[in-house]
């Protein structure tokens, strides 16, 4: 059984900064990247960071420049620097792990909320 375990997420006000961690067990084999979504209330879940192996990663446009992924594969966890956040932040955010062989994982979500 695979297991994705996310924490902190947290209350902030704008312009200050969170780090989100995530950590991967369980039966996974053959990671292929490390990502990051989030979903605010009635919109869809959108992808903002992916780390894939090979250090290659990718963001957002909305998140550019202010967040930043990071992965340490000795224990299968990924995290996620968010700088200068917005209130447009807001939103559960949700781990992703995919694999070579097309699996992908979620984790169970965790809440950011920023204020203005």
């Amino acid at each position: 059984q695979v297991q994705l375990v996310e924490s902190g997420g947290g209350w902030v006000q704008a312009g200050g900064s969170l780090r989100l961690s995530c950590s991967a067990s369980g039966s996974i084999v053959g990671i292929n990247a490390m990502g990051w979504a989030r979903q605010a209330p009635g919109k869809q879940r959108e992808l903002v960071a992916v780390s894939r192996n090979g250090e290659s990663t990718n963001y957002a446009d909305s998140v550019k420049g202010r967040f930043t992924i990071s992965r340490d594969n000795a224990k299968n966890t990924v995290y996620l620097q968010m700088n200068s956040l917005e209130p447009e932040d807001t939103a559960v955010y949700y781990c992703q792990v995919r694999t070579f062989l097309s699996q992908i994982w979620w984790g169970q979500g965790t809440q950011v909320t920023v204020s203005s």
